[in-house]
């Protein structure tokens, strides 16, 4: 056996959140061959497998996970030229996101630039398809390898093939816990158009800005860390999962109601076919759960009301229990249903 694996792992200290019981198994993979070991071990032992990536976006349960931990440590950027102005990256599940980010701008190569400091592995943006002011990385994956947990073989799949849509793929709703991601090909532009849709941005720059990409992650980042989505060690807003909830999408009835039961117009984006994206911070907000709402040792980010802080000490249940009084609030007064955007593991 090529792997290490260790038992009892606590998990806590894998997480962004700083919450969660140990891992009865823990393997901590460098290559794809220790990946298909670590899969085939707890196939041929019987015990549920759970991959884990930079933990920025997972709830561990208070109990631990009973199975295999799989944390992917993949490592590696290639780039390939394409043509004259595309560019090919071809990067490791296990490489940091937001230093890919900065390779990509450094290399005049636009298309993530808006998704900085967004914290996490490479692997995990296909399978949450993220993104963030006005970008998705559905908008310029190419490829995605991975490893079939249930043909028992490496496969890739072209973009359209990840059925992406928002904050979802089929990585993480019809084949759920099926795929390993060992390998996302992202194609860029290089000295592409910039994105400066959003109103931070916008108010950053001014309209009539032409800042260059290093500039906008640059700025991405500061934005990012106004609002405490930023992870800076010692910083007790950064011990979150990011965002907890996941911006709402309604149809145009929906968002009329939302403005008559508030009396305001609330904050809207165009989703397409008719839909209405609503702003889930907002929402929260109306409903009562404000900047710094804290409950025992879990509570509300002082900067940004979607991201659900541990305030030291919190335990996952705390956390769930304040999200469900928040989701109920939230439905309860306009009829809207908030869905999670973290992953649940344990539980």
């Amino acid at each position: 056996m090529q792997m290490q694996m260790e038992e009892n792992k606590p998990l806590a200290p894998f997480t962004t959140f700083g919450i969660g019981g140990p891992a009865r198994w823990f393997v901590q993979a460098q290559s794809e061959d220790e990946i298909v070991e670590a899969s085939e071990w707890a196939r041929g032992h019987g015990v549920p497998l759970f991959v884990l990536g930079g933990g920025s976006n997972v709830l561990i349960s208070d109990a631990g996970f009973p199975g295999l931990v799989l944390q992917v440590a993949l490592k590696g950027v290639e780039l390939e030229v394409t043509d004259a102005s595309g560019v090919l990256f071809s990067v490791q599940a296990g490489e940091n996101w937001d230093e890919f980010v900065d390779i990509a701008v450094q290399q005049n190569c636009a298309g993530i630039e808006c998704m900085a400091g967004i914290p996490g592995t490479v692997g995990g943006t296909p399978v949450q398809n993220v993104g963030a002011y006005g970008q998705e990385v559905s908008q310029v994956i190419g490829r995605v390898r991975a490893f079939d947990t249930r043909e028992r073989r490496m496969i890739e799949f072209s973009a359209a093939e990840c059925e992406f849509s928002y904050r979802k793929s089929r990585f993480n709703s019809t084949d759920r816990d099926r795929f390993i991601v060992t390998r996302v090909y992202y194609r860029l532009t290089r000295g592409g158009k910039l994105s400066l849709h959003y109103a931070d941005l916008l108010s950053e720059f001014g309209p009539e800005a032409n800042p260059i990409l290093p500039e906008v992650a640059t700025a991405v980042r500061r934005i990012r860390k106004g609002k405490g989505m930023l992870i800076v060690p010692g910083d007790p807003d950064c011990h979150s999962a990011g965002s907890f909830f996941k911006n709402p999408i309604v149809d145009e009835a929906q968002a009329k109601r939302v403005a008559e039961i508030t009396g305001k117009d609330p904050p809207r984006y165009g989703a397409g076919d008719g839909k209405v994206k609503l702003s889930a911070a907002w929402l929260i907000e109306q409903s009562g759960f404000r900047k710094g709402y804290t409950e025992g040792k879990a509570g509300v980010s002082s900067r940004h009301t979607l991201a659900l802080i541990n305030h030291g000490g919190a335990t996952a249940s705390e956390i769930l229990n304040l999200a469900a009084r928040i989701h109920s609030a939230v439905e309860k007064q306009y009829g809207v249903v908030l869905q999670p955007e973290p992953v649940f593991v344990g539980f």
